[in-house]
C-alpha cells in the first residue's frame, strides 16, 4: 500500500519539499508519495484534528501553520513545546505527533558548512524573531553558545520570543547592529528581507569581526546580498538551502522508514530547479 505524505502550508505551490521527498523515494525505490496540500488558515485547526483520516501518514509544516501544529498534536517532542512551534507530523498509534526539524537542520548544515564551529562561537546574533529565530536561538544554546542577541524592528517581539522560550538571550534593535557586529562571531539572518521579491536586508558589514560565519535562511536566491557582501568580505557563509535538505530527514525517516542522506547530488538536484524558476 503506497504511504503518502505531504507539505501543508498556506501558500504551499513553492514548495520544494516534494522535490526532496521524491528524489529519496526514487533513490530508495519506496512506494511512497509526498505532495503539496494547500490548507486555509481557518481550516487548519480541524484539518489537524481530523488528520488521522486524511489518508496521510505524516506531514510537513510551513507558514502559516507552525504554531497550529505545536497546538493540535497528542504528543510532542520537548523543542516543539518549549518553541511553541512544529514543523513535522506523523501517526503513532492512530495519534498526531509532533518534531520541530528546524532546529536538527540548521545544526547539521552549519556543522557541514563551518566545521568546528562552536569552540570559536561565543557571540552569536540573530536578524528577526519569528519560528526559523526560534529554532536557530535554540539549537545555538544547545551547542554551548554563551552570548545571543536577537535583533528585531519589533523589540517587544524579541522579548516575547525569550519570555516565551526561556531561552537566555538579549534583544536589540537594528539600529543598534554597529555596536553588536565587532564581538559577534556568528551573524543568522532569519527573517524573510532578502529572499526573491521581498525588499533588501541592508546591512553594513564593515564592522563585523574578522573571521565570523555569516548564515541566512532564505534559499531563493541561493546567495542573497547579505552572503554576497560577507563573501566578498572573506567571511564563511552558509546559505539556507542546507537547512532546508538536513530539516527534511527527520520526517522521511518517520514516514517511510529509511533514514535518507544529504548528498551533493540531491543538493545539485534542487539547485538545479532553483535556477530553473529563476529563469522563468
Amino acid at each position: 500500500m503506497t504511504r503518502r505524505a505531504c507539505v501543508i502550508g498556506y501558500p504551499v505551490a513553492h514548495s520544494r519539499s516534494p522535490l526532496i521527498h521524491g528524489y529519496w523515494l526514487r533513490e530508495h525505490q519506496i512506494d511512497g508519495d509526498y505532495v503539496r496540500h494547500e490548507v486555509r488558515p481557518e481550516a487548519i485547526d480541524d484539518f489537524l484534528k481530523n488528520f488521522p483520516a486524511s489518508g496521510f501518514v505524516g506531514c510537513n509544516v510551513t507558514l502559516p501553520h507552525k504554531e497550529a501544529a505545536a497546538r493540535n498534536v497528542a504528543d510532542a517532542r520537548p523543542v516543539v513545546r518549549a518553541l511553541g512551534v512544529a514543523n513535522t507530523l506523523w501517526l503513532e498509534g492512530g495519534k498526531l505527533h509532533a518534531d520541530n526539524s528546524d532546529v536538527i537542520g540548521f545544526l547539521a548544515h552549519l556543522d557541514d558548512s563551518f566545521p568546528g564551529w562552536p569552540v570559536n562561537t561565543k557571540h552569536a546574533v540573530i536578524l528577526g524573531a519569528g519560528g526559523a529565530a526560534r529554532a536557530v536561538a535554540y539549537g545555538l544554546k544547545e551547542r554551548g553558545v554563551d552570548r545571543i542577541t536577537i535583533v528585531n524592528r519589533s523589540r517587544g517581539r524579541a522579548q516575547q520570543l525569550i519570555a516565551e522560550t526561556k531561552i537566555d538571550a538579549s534583544t536589540a534593535e537594528f539600529d543598534q547592529l554597529p555596536e553588536l557586529l565587532p564581538s559577534a562571531d556568528l551573524l543568522v539572518n532569519t527573517t524573510s528581507l532578502g529572499m526573491k521579491g521581498q525588499p533588501v536586508l541592508e546591512i553594513d558589514l564593515k564592522s563585523l569581526k574578522a573571521g565570523a560565519a555569516v548564515c541566512d535562511v532564505v534559499y531563493v536566491p541561493l546567495e542573497t546580498e547579505l552572503l554576497k557582501k560577507a563573501r566578498e568580505r572573506g567571511h564563511p557563509t552558509v546559505d539556507g538551502l542546507g537547512m532546508l535538505l538536513h530539516q527534511a530527514v527527520v520526517g522521511f525517516e518517520r514516514w517511510f522508514g529509511v533514514k535518507p542522506k544529504v548528498t551533493p547530488e540531491l543538493r545539485a538536484h534542487i539547485v538545479a530547479d532553483l535556477i530553473k524558476s529563476d529563469a522563468q
